[in-house]
């Protein structure tokens, strides 16, 4: 009824990250390094700001300087990251209080995905991926990122893959699968799945070629992120995880990062003084 599919997800913070700087100003302002990127009414970072200046009444503007490391579009989660890092950092220069639910409630309205960059670390996501459960963290991997210089939209993503079974109405369907991730995500070097790689090949051959070059240069296991387009793959060790990078990053097409998986407790303490606001959300 919400227009939403029903998903089971799992989410994982990892090293790549942009940096999000904030000072007092008379009115709001976004900066952000990449000049692809707009800062104006649809930046999620404008429309945070602006939602948690309505929730708690603030009169007063912010600074604040986006410095763009995760490539856009890219399926990686870096607006809603931003957006998840507006509302910590704007709660602690306007000195607010937001409770865990005005947290969550505020993220949801921003976007599917913000509500876990309220949590990091390893997550199960259902619903439209707001319905989060915090799962022990994720062995420490080496992983390389790739993202080919290509958007997918999401919506397009849901149509190629016409699944009969995509959405169910018992709610078994979806506990049982999702418990079934959720087993398997605990159990080590997990069987991961992505339903979207079939549409997403199909919508964008440049992805396809990016997981098969994953694939060549000794990935254990390489897989889409989200709708994508950008693909990861898990290194054994980090001396294969550099020689990759060394290979891959010769193709003008793709940009590629070297990244670890970030433990929750890891994530936390990148907030620094908002951390305590993150503590809220899993106490």
């Amino acid at each position: 009824e919400d227009g939403f599919h029903e998903i089971c997800t799992a989410f994982q913070s990892i090293s790549l990250h942009d940096t999000l700087d904030f000072g007092f100003a008379e009115v709001l302002e976004v900066n952000c390094s990449d000049p692809g990127l707009s800062c104006g009414d649809d930046n999620l970072i404008v429309r945070a700001a602006r939602l948690l200046s309505s929730r708690f009444g603030i009169r007063r503007g912010a600074r604040i300087d986006l410095e763009k490391r995760i490539p856009f579009p890219g399926g990686l989660g870096g607006g809603s990251s931003n957006a998840a890092s507006a509302l910590l950092g704007l709660a602690e220069l306007w000195d607010v209080e937001p409770s865990a639910d005005d947290l969550l409630q505020m993220a949801s309205e921003l976007g599917s995905d913000v509500p876990f960059f309220l949590f990091g670390g390893t997550a199960l996501g259902t619903g439209r991926g707001t319905d989060l459960e915090p799962l022990p963290d994720f062995a420490q991997q080496s992983l390389v990122l790739v993202s080919p210089n290509v958007e997918i939209q999401t919506g397009a993503a849901f149509e190629i893959l016409e699944r009969p079974g995509l959405t169910k109405d018992s709610p078994n369907f979806i506990l049982n699968v999702c418990r079934d991730l959720a087993g398997k995500l605990n159990s080590g070097l997990p069987e991961l799945e992505n339903d979207f790689e079939s549409a997403v090949f199909e919508l964008a051959p440049e992805v396809a070629r990016a997981h098969s070059s994953l694939s060549s240069v000794g990935a254990s296991k390489v897989l889409l992120s989200g709708s994508g387009a950008s693909v990861f793959g898990i290194f054994d060790n980090d001396s294969r995880r550099d020689a990759a990078v060394s290979v891959l990053g010769r193709q003008e097409d793709l940009k590629v990062f070297s990244v670890e998986t970030v433990s929750r407790a890891a994530y936390f303490e990148a907030f620094g003084p908002c951390r305590h606001l993150l503590q809220k959300i899993t106490d």
